[in-house]
């Protein structure tokens, strides 16, 4: 009995130890560099996401030392695969398209991804910094990288690249 007590512990450790791993692991992070306009100063940008950066927090420091934070987030859209909505897409093919991924065998949904990112960011103080940029590789999000550029609401931009991560 207290052997098997014993082991249940262990067990228990080993697979707390696991799940920590792996929601370690599914955190990604990244930085990037931007200049503010007028002015051409530098800007330091920062992203963290769970979900493989389709999601997450972006943040930017401007010259002055103001930190802008706030949420990101991937455009896509989902559809479903199933007979009822593509089947008039494939009337006398073989569905789908050889080049184009459609999920794994048996997904209900497939994911559009559009390969822009937008954020809204603000400072503690209250001024707002609103992003857009288009990523270089939209399956990856973040990680892959990609450039665009901020406004600042009081005036003046920010043009942004994210090297991949």
């Amino acid at each position: 009995m207290n052997e098997s007590v014993g082991f249940w512990r262990g067990a228990s450790l080993v697979g707390a130890w696991f799940a920590a791993f792996t929601l370690a692991a599914c955190t990604v992070a990244g930085s990037g560099s931007g200049s503010l306009a007028p002015g051409n100063t530098p800007v330091a940008l920062a992203w963290q996401s769970k979900d493989g950066g389709s999601t997450g927090t972006m943040s930017a420091r401007l010259p002055d030392g103001r930190t802008f934070t706030g949420p990101f987030l991937q455009v896509r859209s989902t559809a479903r695969i199933d007979d009822l909505h593509l089947r008039p897409f494939w009337a006398g093919w073989r569905p789908g398209w050889t080049d184009w991924r459609w999920g794994p065998p048996g997904a209900d949904f497939i994911t559009v991804y559009s390969g822009r990112v937008i954020a809204n960011l603000q400072a503690p103080d209250g001024p707002y910094l609103r992003c857009r940029f288009q990523l270089n590789d939209p399956r990856a999000g973040m990680s892959g990288g990609g450039q665009g550029q901020c406004s600042l609401n009081e005036g003046g931009t920010i043009d942004a690249v994210f090297p991949p991560s």
